[in-house]
């Protein structure tokens, strides 16, 4: 069934506003504050999966990692049921194909800029991993074996070079890379069609702000000044490192 924008935009502009406030939920800080802690004067400050980890410990952090995933991917994968149904009115584009990641690059920006902390909260790899997680299944369900795969290919290059932050920033690369080929793929015959720029331009998006989110550990690291991530200090909790 076929939707014209005229029976969408307010859809959206709904979807935006709560996928954005839903992301301004931080589970570090309420994490930290069960623990009669603010994860703002704890280690780097920053309310994020690897701060929460070199303080409480790695489970802890995993937790949070976790929370933080689901946050991003479950409002993404409840648009994708909602709307994959319907494509744009003229076209072949299913709109769960363009609301799935709308949805998550609202999720993503209230992580970022949350106006709950005044637009300083985490920098949103965990949420944005989630999201791709989350989503790219909804192509073909096996797909699911591939994006925990490229997880633990994550995780196995954190641990292997202890680049916490360029390891993280590449997953979400390369999962978005491999989301946009499969629709490229999917709709060759409207390539440029305005709702598959849109599409593309949001898979960028959420690659843009993460990447920007972690410009002064990349400073860092170009330099050769940034600490390293090392998965076995997290595990014994102990701490000295930057945050992702």
């Amino acid at each position: 069934m076929s939707l014209p924008f005229s029976r969408l935009w307010y859809w959206f502009l709904l979807m935006a506003v709560v996928c954005y406030l839903i992301g301004c939920f931080n589970f570090a800080v309420v994490i930290a504050k069960a623990r009669h802690k603010d994860v703002h004067k704890i280690g780097s400050g920053n309310p994020g999966t690897m701060n929460i980890s070199r303080e409480f410990g790695l489970k802890v952090g995993l937790m949070n990692f976790l929370l933080d995933a689901v946050k991003g991917g479950l409002p993404a994968l409840i648009s994708y049921f909602v709307f994959r149904n319907y494509v744009f009115e003229g076209t072949q584009i299913a709109i769960s194909d363009f609301t799935r990641y709308f949805c998550g690059l609202f999720v993503i920006l209230g992580h970022i800029y949350p106006v709950t902390m005044r637009f300083h909260g985490g920098k949103g790899i965990a949420s944005t991993l989630g999201l791709f997680t989350f989503c790219i299944p909804c192509e073909n369900a096996w797909f699911v074996f591939g994006a925990i795969g490229a997880l633990i290919c994550v995780l196995l290059y954190i641990a292997l070079t202890e680049w916490g932050s360029m390891g993280s920033l590449l997953g979400v690369t390369g999962l978005s890379i491999w989301q946009a080929i499969l629709f490229f793929l999917r709709y060759q015959s409207q390539p440029f069609h305005g709702w598959m720029v849109a599409v593309y331009m949001v898979l960028l998006a959420l690659n843009f702000f993460p990447w920007f989110a972690h410009r002064k550990n990349l400073v860092r690291l170009f330099a050769g000044e940034e600490h390293r991530t090392s998965v076995k200090k997290l595990y014994r909790g102990k701490r000295g490192m930057k945050d992702m």
